[in-house]
């Protein structure tokens, strides 16, 4: 029996389930996405916390067209393995963290939007993968294979890097492909595939987009970090395990499965800032205080200028000078030494009897009598 393609999907009532191993978290998933046709709300929120950014712990609405694409790619390549996610949905902040580390990371990457992941196949050749990503012309399809992934995006149908026109047409032989060349020159049947593969994509991602998918308003919130954006409840967001969990469209059975996140505790919404009030008694000590009048600044001796012998010697005997510990030393006669000398930094004096015989036979200094 042929594969039920994703646009046939909801009419025909079908059920999807995949099964993930994230390399990163060491988690594993086994979810049931699409039951009869329609996609399960409750396992959407589980893949949003498993495809979190897990470094920082933040999860985004993924858009479910990725697990359509997914499914059928799966199924196309004939795996038996789980798919090994290497990298789903990227928070702005480790985006551009990446982004300083390579030149590979694109400044608007499909990643921060929830539409794109980078996967392997372990039981399928990355070159293989490659191959039928790009034939189902969903998105995008990067192909790394020094890394063995695939990176597989809900944006518009293109491949990095581009195939040879030999290679394309190996992979298109009616030539009806989206897919351009290395040498930039569509195949025959571009026209066709561009009425053909352009129509179908938008209907899905309408079909997306009424079953749960991601709004533009929460894009863009998470884009630019708006705080008041949306959040989903917490009670449907899982905790994060090692262990493997089955989504189920039954409400009753996924409590059983999801343990209820305990909500953090709330600030208590009728707190009232304090006012600080100054007590009176110390708004009178301040009041005081600011009013108080300046003090009076009594002029000191004028300043020696210079090596002045008289004026240095009448200093010493000047009232106002009474309070200073000149600190001189007797044998500082001739000297001037941060060693022997501690008082003002001027020259040490002559012996102040010295001093005061030659003012005496110069006739300006007499001794006060007693």
């Amino acid at each position: 029996m042929a594969t039920v393609r994703t646009q046939d999907a909801a009419a025909f009532g079908e059920t999807r389930t995949l099964t993930f191993f994230h390399t990163h978290t060491r988690e594993s998933l086994t979810v049931t996405f699409r039951s009869n046709g329609q996609y399960d709300s409750g396992a959407l929120q589980q893949l949003n916390w498993f495809l979190r950014d897990w470094r920082v712990e933040k999860p985004a609405q993924m858009d479910p067209r990725l697990f359509d694409i997914l499914w059928e790619v799966y199924r196309e390549s004939g795996s038996s393995q789980p798919i090994n996610i290497i990298s789903a949905y990227r928070s702005p902040e480790t985006n551009g963290a990446l982004r300083r580390r390579s030149s590979g990371v694109a400044e608007h990457s499909q990643h921060m939007l929830g539409k794109a992941m980078d996967i392997r196949l372990p039981d399928v050749d990355t070159a293989r993968l490659r191959a039928v990503a790009m034939k189902m012309q969903y998105g995008g399809v990067g192909y790394y294979a020094s890394s063995a992934f695939v990176h597989v995006d809900t944006g518009n149908v293109r491949a990095w890097p581009r195939m040879t026109q030999q290679q394309l047409v190996q992979l298109f032989p009616d030539g009806k492909t989206l897919h351009l060349p290395s040498n930039g020159k569509p195949l025959a049947g571009y026209e066709l595939a561009k009425a053909e593969i352009l129509s179908r994509n938008a209907s899905l991602a309408t079909q997306a987009s009424a079953g749960g998918g991601p709004s533009i308003g929460n894009l863009f919130a998470n884009l630019f970090g708006r705080k008041n954006a949306a959040q989903p409840p917490q009670a449907e967001t899982p905790a994060p395990s090692t262990s493997t969990m089955v989504a189920s469209a039954d409400p009753e059975s996924l409590k059983e499965i999801v343990p209820t996140a305990p909500l953090p505790p709330q600030r208590p919404r009728d707190i009232k800032l304090a006012t600080a009030i100054m007590p009176d008694a110390a708004s009178d000590a301040l009041a005081a205080i600011v009013s108080a009048p300046a003090p009076r600044i009594v002029p000191g001796p004028a300043a020696i200028l210079g090596y002045d012998e008289t004026a240095a010697a009448k200093s010493l005997f000047d009232p106002r000078t009474a309070f200073l510990d000149l600190g001189f030393e007797s044998h500082a006669k001739h000297e001037l030494s941060a060693t022997r000398f501690t008082g003002p930094a001027v020259k040490p004096l002559p012996i102040v009897s010295e001093a005061q015989a030659e003012l005496l036979r110069d006739g300006e200094f007499r001794r006060p009598a007693s």
